[in-house]
């Protein structure tokens, strides 16, 4: 038992199974998809938030990385990817800034979606996790994100406008289980 105890103390809090998901391989991660019934058992559940020291482990930097080695790859060209479209189900997503100069990936841990403003607006989505597909889907314009700085451990407030708060919207859907194609605009 105290084996067991100091082999999840030495993760941070990771599980085995996370640990070697996270850790094991190159870069590239394998994206989950609908087309697979395992799969999509992993992409309908919901996550967890990570502790400080699950952020602050070997595992939490590696994942951050991965993720967005294989939203950027030439295979996905994706613009967000969330923990569970690469079997982690663990509330943090990937997100291309189209916001901000350079259009950078940033990755947020333990991100929710706080406050939204204006009215919803109708626009065409996409899924790595559901290829083949594309749809309309009302998102808001006007967004607030909560996420866990990973420099003070503490929330941070963040105001998301334009197409960016629509990725961070599709992105922490996908933290709840919930598809794009779920909300899709059947007018």
């Amino acid at each position: 038992m105290m084996a067991l105890m100091a082999a999840a103390c030495s993760r941070g809090g990771w599980s085995e199974a996370e640990s070697r998901l996270i850790l094991e391989g190159d870069g590239l991660m394998r994206v989950l998809t609908v087309d697979d019934p395992a799969d999509s058992l992993v992409l309908r559940s919901e996550c967890s938030l990570m502790s400080a020291a699950e952020l602050q482990a070997p595992e939490y930097e590696v994942l951050a990385h991965r993720m967005v080695i294989t939203v950027t790859d030439p295979s996905q060209d994706g613009v967000g990817i969330a923990g569970p479209q690469v079997g982690v189900l663990r509330r943090v997503v990937a997100v291309q800034r189209f916001d901000k100069e350079g259009e950078p990936f940033e990755v947020y841990p333990n991100i929710r979606i706080v406050a939204f403003r204006g009215e919803p607006v109708d626009g065409p989505e996409g899924c790595l996790s559901v290829p083949g597909r594309r749809g309309k889907v009302l998102r808001w314009r006007d967004i607030d994100i909560s996420y866990t700085s990973l420099e003070t451990m503490q929330d941070t407030l963040e105001t998301v406008q334009g197409f960016t708060a629509v990725i961070f919207q599709h992105e922490c859907d996908h933290l709840e289980g919930v598809l794009y194609t779920d909300k899709l605009d059947l007018q």
